[in-house]
């Protein structure tokens, strides 16, 4: 996202930035942590990412008057009172106390769980660079400047075009074939049926991703052993092309 173009508009006009950190907990951008720029921030803890709870996830600001609106809200309105009360419409959003304590006990490895993933998306990149050399064309995210991915996810682009008609569906499945899981990007929003009546703008860049786009096994405990495996399916699939 370029940060700092929409933080400067929402200064200008005074609206206050909700930053998305969903996946990105751990990464920094000129050395300060992502989702720490906007009035709020939010982290995700669901299943798949770096520090997991299961499910749910965190609201982070510096502005203690809407995080104690936010806990309100979140814990159901409930008045003040020695019984239930309730002057205002809530939600029960809220992480239970036995998820909030097996998030916390993981943060004390985030250091080590982004070493982790940042090696793994170095042994596909080393990997890849070698195959392209060969001829193909295998894109990869490169880390802007001032930037420290959590590398949360390695993926990779194909074309098939550019990769004698091996696309990232036929890596997919060379690699299913091997009981090692990867999968497409995510399928855009005006492309899923429920949404499929409604208007939406922009050009294509979406779809592109998705249609070329596949995340590779990311895991922080991925062994040197696991990453063999996968190269040996791999070198099956960019073998017979």
């Amino acid at each position: 996202a370029k940060l700092d173009e929409i933080l400067a508009i929402g200064k200008k006009y005074g609206i206050p930035v909700v930053e998305d950190a969903a996946e990105s907990l751990g990464s920094t951008y000129q050395g300060k942590y992502t989702g720490t720029f906007g009035k709020t921030g939010v982290y995700s803890f669901n299943g798949n990412k770096i520090i997991t709870t299961g499910g749910g996830g965190a609201l982070v600001s510096e502005n203690g008057e809407l995080i104690n609106r936010a806990r309100f809200l979140s814990t159901q309105a409930r008045d003040i009172a020695p019984h239930y009360q309730h002057s205002e419409i809530g939600y029960n959003y809220r992480l239970s106390n036995v998820l909030a304590g097996l998030g916390r006990a993981q943060m004390k490895v985030l250091d080590d769980r982004i070493k982790a993933r940042r090696a793994n998306f170095e042994r596909y990149r080393h990997y890849f660079e070698a195959r392209n050399k060969e001829g193909f064309h295998i894109e990869f995210q490169s880390e802007p400047e001032n930037c420290h991915s959590n590398r949360w996810l390695s993926c990779i682009l194909v074309d098939p075009e550019k990769n004698e008609g091996i696309d990232r569906e036929k890596i997919r499945q060379v690699l299913e074939k091997e009981n090692i899981e990867s999968r497409p990007l995510w399928k855009p929003m005006h492309l899923q049926p429920v949404f499929r009546e409604y208007p939406f703008a922009g050009g294509n860049v979406a779809e592109s991703l998705f249609n070329t786009g596949l995340c590779l096994p990311s895991g922080s405990k991925l062994t040197e052993s696991d990453f063999q495996r996968i190269v040996k399916a791999l070198d099956t699939c960019f073998s017979n092309p």
